[in-house]
């Protein structure tokens, strides 16, 4: 089955909001083996409605429309829908005793506005909406399922959950779809696609691959379809074995985890800590470090060593080294990771010192330079990157490089 979202509102058009309801509808449709076959965002304009409507049965066999059903003059869907399936408005019994019981029990009168929500066209099954005052509503017309919900995200996902799913769930019992995603790391996407090149053009017609690229970063998502939910997870994880064998050291972990969860688990296997000494990433790593709860375990400490004073006198960085090859060097950023080691106390030092732009560079030490070290108790290991002109983005993808460095590290 195919499906369509149409999300309502001149709120979301002008930026007001964001439509968070499009992705979490799109997640719960997958995970019953339902298709998206488009997503689409309109004004409260009567016409556009009517044809973002007659567009959708077109694409798709299930249109998911959220928004329009307020009590207010603005709020349209429920009169074009009444229109659009040649109806007309009955007030629903069940939605006006659900409005009733909510305004007495704020102590509020019920308005004639209000009471207006109760009204519904004849045509649809009524959706009762225990969460708000707005129901929602489900509509069959040629083959086609067309629901209507609220646009506020409670309400809709109380009605999602609670009504839609399960009766697209019963309608389609036979389709399934499953995803895995797989984090990567360390090479470009282009050149990660070249890598992937025959394994990806052999992949059955039923599974799918897409790149979803980050700054530093790609996720890998494949995504099988079929009947038989078990078979498709032993075909992809078949998959992955596969994958794991191409690139090995790229993969970091699987799902949401992000690299710093896998360095703290790497750590804790090893009864380590690290410490980072940090120039052009400015505390970025530690800031990676410390938005996984528990890291404390793992992470003792931070030294954001901006300038070559810092440098000298809190990481102990040999002044002549600075003079003779520069603050964005092989020779000091080693002396820097193994300088925040020794001073903070860990196993294992990671540093950055580089020329994050847009302006500072030279031709010697161009913007996006950056030189990465890793100290840990057998050897120190550095090596030197070349990103963008954009200090935003270079300062997340040496923040990135470096925890990855630290996680090859581990790994031996």
């Amino acid at each position: 089955m195919n499906a369509e979202i149409i999300t309502i509102g001149d709120e979301i058009l002008i930026g007001q909001i964001v439509d968070t309801n499009s992705a979490w509808m799109a997640t719960e449709l997958n995970a019953i083996g339902v298709k998206i076959a488009q997503i689409t965002s309109i004004s409260d304009n009567p016409e556009q409605l009517v044809e973002a409507l007659d567009n959708a049965r077109k694409r798709a066999n299930i249109v998911l429309m959220t928004g329009g059903l307020g009590p207010t003059k603005d709020d349209r869907t429920k009169k074009v829908l009444t229109s659009y399936f040649h109806s007309q408005l009955v007030q629903n019994a069940e939605t006006l005793q659900i409005v009733t019981d909510i305004f007495q029990k704020r102590g509020l009168e019920v308005t004639p506005l209000n009471i207006d929500q109760a009204l519904v066209p004849e045509c649809c099954t009524v959706l009762p909406n225990r969460a708000g005052t707005a129901p929602g509503m489900w509509f069959e017309d040629e083959g086609v399922i067309f629901v209507s919900m609220p646009g506020v995200p409670y309400e809709m996902k109380h009605l999602m959950t609670g009504q839609v799913l399960p009766r697209l769930r019963a309608l389609n019992s036979a389709g399934r779809i499953v995803h895995r995603t797989i984090q990567t790391i360390g090479i470009p996407e282009s050149f990660l696609a070249k890598e992937l090149e025959s394994w990806e053009d052999a992949l059955p017609e039923h599974i799918h691959l897409a790149y979803l690229p980050s700054p530093g970063l790609i996720r890998l998502r494949l995504s099988a379809f079929g009947e038989d939910e078990k078979q498709l997870e032993a075909e992809v994880n078949s998959q992955i074995e596969k994958l794991n064998r191409i690139i090995p050291d790229a993969i970091y972990g699987y799902g949401e985890i992000s690299i710093s969860e896998v360095i703290g688990e790497l750590l804790k296997d090893k009864k380590s800590m690290v410490s980072t000494a940090e120039s052009c990433t400015g505390g970025m790593i530690a800031h990676q470090i410390t938005l996984i709860p528990g890291s404390s375990e793992w992470f003792k400490g931070s030294v954001v060593a901006y300038s070559n004073e810092v440098k000298q006198k809190v990481l102990g960085v040999d002044e002549q080294m600075l003079i003779r090859h520069g603050a964005v060097s092989e020779e000091v950023v080693r002396q820097m990771a193994e300088g925040v080691r020794k001073v903070i106390g860990t196993e294992y030092g990671v540093a950055t010192s580089g020329v994050a732009g847009p302006s500072g560079g030279t031709p010697e030490k161009p913007v996006g330079l950056v030189w990465i070290a890793v100290a840990g108790p057998e050897k120190t290991i550095a090596e030197a990157f070349r990103f963008s002109s954009d200090r935003e983005r270079n300062i997340t993808r040496a923040a990135l490089t470096a925890l990855d460095k630290l996680r090859l590290m581990l790994k031996e």
